[in-house]
């Protein structure tokens, strides 16, 4: 997805929920759906916590794509993780955050 599009779909009023953000739009004539992920460094600092958020978002959001949500999708994270956990995201929070991304689906 180009800056132009994300800049475009960050404009839209997000779904949000206590830890996400969740901009859509409706696709293009002719074009597949397409995903932006944002997880900043500075609300998970570790390399490995936000690849893995990254890549669970992107699971939740093709699933989606494929079989109902026919739209653009920019998934930005809102809060800092790992506050209990000294900046480490653990299973129970990892799991109320998929959770939360399949609500805002």
């Amino acid at each position: 997805m180009n800056s132009a599009r994300i800049s475009e779909l960050l404009k839209a009023r997000p779904k949000t929920s206590l830890y996400w953000g969740m901009y859509v739009a409706s696709t293009q004539e002719g074009v597949k759906p397409d995903l932006g992920v944002a997880v900043a460094k500075k609300l998970a600092k570790r390399a490995v916590d936000r690849n893995r958020l990254k890549r669970m978002i992107r699971e939740l959001v093709w699933t989606a794509q494929a079989s109902t949500l026919n739209k653009d999708v920019v998934v930005k994270l809102k809060k800092p993780i790992g506050r209990e956990t000294r900046g480490r995201l653990r299973k129970k929070e990892k799991e109320i955050l998929r959770s939360q991304i399949t609500g805002l689906l």
